[in-house]
Order: C-alpha cells, then sequence, then structure tokens
C-alpha cells in the first residue's frame, strides 16, 4: 500500500472519519481538502438500495444544476442540413451527420454530449455499440434525441446533466468545481439530490437512499447524513 502524501496526511487530518456531516458542511469541507494545483472536479456519490438488474428499480434521469458543472462541455449534434443553423446558433460545437458518423466509426468520439433528430436516429443506431459504452448514445429519455436541437444544446451547456445508477447501485455525477463557492457546491448538490428522490422506483422495498459522499478529485471521501437531505 503506497504512503499517504503530506498534503493527503493533511487532507485526511481534517475529516473526522466517524462523523456524517451535513450536506452543507460536506459542500464547505471539500473546498478545504482539496489540495490539487488544478481546479478540481467536485463529485457526489450516492448509493441507493435498489437492484439495477431489475427493470423496475431502474434509477436514471436528468437534471439542470443551477450553476453548471463547471466543466466546458463538447457538444456534438447529428441531424439533417435544416436543423444545422438552429444547432450551431444554439452553440454546438459539432454539426453534421455522415462526415461525423464516419469520423466515429473510426475511432473519433472527442465530444461529451450527443444530440441528434429522431429523423436520424437509423443512422445513429449503426454506430450504437461505439456510443453506448462511452455514455454517448442519444436517448428521447434523457432529452438528447428531439425537434428541438438548439433547446436541447442550450440546456446542455447550462449545466443539464445526464445521471444513472451503475450496476452496483451508486449514481456518481460532477457537481461542480472546487473553485466553486461552498453555497453553490451546495445548491448544485441539493439540485441533484431531489431529482434522485422524485426518481424512487415505486418497486422498491427497503431503503432508499443508504449512503451519500461528496469529494473532489484525488481527496477522501465526505460522508454526509442521509436524514440531511432526504
Amino acid at each position: 500500500m503506497s504512503k499517504l502524501t503530506k498534503n493527503q496526511k493533511a487532507a485526511v487530518a481534517k475529516i473526522d472519519s466517524a462523523k456524517e456531516y451535513k450536506l452543507a458542511e460536506a459542500c464547505a469541507l471539500v473546498k478545504e481538502v482539496s489540495y490539487t494545483k488544478f481546479d478540481a472536479s467536485v463529485e457526489l456519490h450516492v448509493n441507493l438500495g435498489v437492484d439495477p438488474r431489475k427493470a423496475n428499480q431502474m434509477v436514471r434521469g436528468v437534471v439542470t444544476l443551477p450553476h453548471g458543472t463547471g466543466k466546458t462541455t463538447r457538444v456534438l449534434v447529428l441531424c439533417t442540413p435544416d436543423k444545422e443553423n438552429e444547432a450551431k446558433e444554439a452553440g454546438a460545437d459539432f454539426v453534421g451527420l455522415d462526415e461525423y458518423i464516419e469520423k466515429i466509426k473510426g475511432g473519433w468520439t472527442d465530444v461529451d454530449v450527443i444530440i441528434c433528430t429522431p429523423s436520424v436516429m437509423a443512422k445513429v443506431g449503426v454506430i450504437g455499440r461505439i456510443l453506448g459504452p462511452r455514455g454517448l448514445m442519444p436517448n428521447p429519455k434523457t432529452g438528447t434525441v428531439t425537434m428541438e436541437v438548439g433547446k436541447a444544446v442550450k440546456e446542455v451547456k447550462a449545466g443539464k446533466i445526464d445521471f444513472k445508477v451503475d450496476k452496483t447501485g451508486i449514481v456518481h455525477a460532477a457537481i461542480g468545481k472546487v473553485s466553486f463557492s461552498a453555497e453553490q457546491i451546495n445548491e448544485n448538490a441539493k439540485e441533484l439530490l431531489s431529482a434522485i428522490i422524485k426518481l424512487k422506483p415505486q418497486a422498491l422495498k427497503g431503503t432508499y437512499m443508504k449512503a451519500v459522499s461528496v469529494c473532489s478529485t484525488m481527496s477522501p471521501g465526505i460522508r454526509v447524513d442521509v436524514k440531511s437531505v432526504e
């Protein structure tokens, strides 16, 4: 096991491992224990008591964080020529169709979100095996398959994120940067947690939200009192 660095020891010393912090406290503390030289991302991890293997217990949704993620989101819009100007004017980084499908077949996936119109889904489906594992496949449920491509691009650029419980029952999501104020991080966290709570499966028996933690890139996790967020 590798030894902790001086900065890591200092960060660990500031966190009481036996304590569960209120959400606002955790969001303030995560700024204090971040020791990276770059503007680290702040992440929220929510352990849910669901069985993701069961379709009626899958938790997936979208939420627009009030203060965005602090990250520049690269958006590709796959559409017919009549929708290209709308996508470009909304701020899409890449716009087109066949040429980008060929680039993706060749291994290019240098984007964060792909939006498309329903009419081109047949062509997009051909590259589904490439996009799916990378979480880039457009989906009507997340608003990335739509005729309103301009609106969708603006929402993504403004801080709209897609979240999904993984196979171990945990939702992982970036909710900002260490450079954000503690209040901004807290408000983003509350918005995401509120969205997750609203998606509680009716078929679930037992505890829904089992554990919540906040951390930044390379920092220790800070446990959050679940009762303070439910």
